[in-house]
């Protein structure tokens, strides 16, 4: 299998403390990934780096996995990934951090965002395959 990537990071100047890569599995599957800490200062960053990076794509996943910190204005974030994938009919999964899931089960418990535990289990969910293990959250 090829691999395409972009390794775009963004420049770590000033306040923002994140950097951001793409990527490309064909036949039009892309990986965005986020690492550091998304807040108030990057979110828009963010948001509109995955954006630009979703285009000809069929299936999405979104990797925070290396994500150390998560504000609520990363939410919006999401927010806008997600009506930007609805919009364009893209299949999405979001792969979660520990922060990042603190927040969502804080903020959005009512979400129906589709989360796996990895990379690899988000891929196989988006090609149509149950991933062999997967973590469930319980509700309180």
């Amino acid at each position: 299998m090829t691999v395409f990537s972009t390794n775009a990071l963004i420049d770590r100047t000033d306040n923002s403390q994140a950097g951001f890569s793409t990527r490309r599995l064909p036949p039009s599957t892309a990986v965005i990934s986020a690492h550091g800490e998304i807040d108030a200062t990057n979110a828009n960053e963010f948001a509109d780096y995955a954006l630009r990076h979703t285009g000809e794509v069929e299936r999405l996943a979104v990797d925070l996995t290396e994500v150390e910190f998560f504000g609520t204005a990363g939410l919006s974030a999401l927010k806008a990934i997600e009506a930007q994938c609805s919009v364009r009919d893209i299949d999405w999964v979001l792969v979660p951090s520990k922060p990042v899931n603190r927040l969502l089960r804080i903020c959005d418990p009512e979400s129906d965002w589709h989360t796996c535990y990895s990379v690899a289990a988000a891929l196989s969910t988006l090609n149509g395959k149950t991933p062999l293990l997967q973590l469930v959250t319980k509700s309180r």
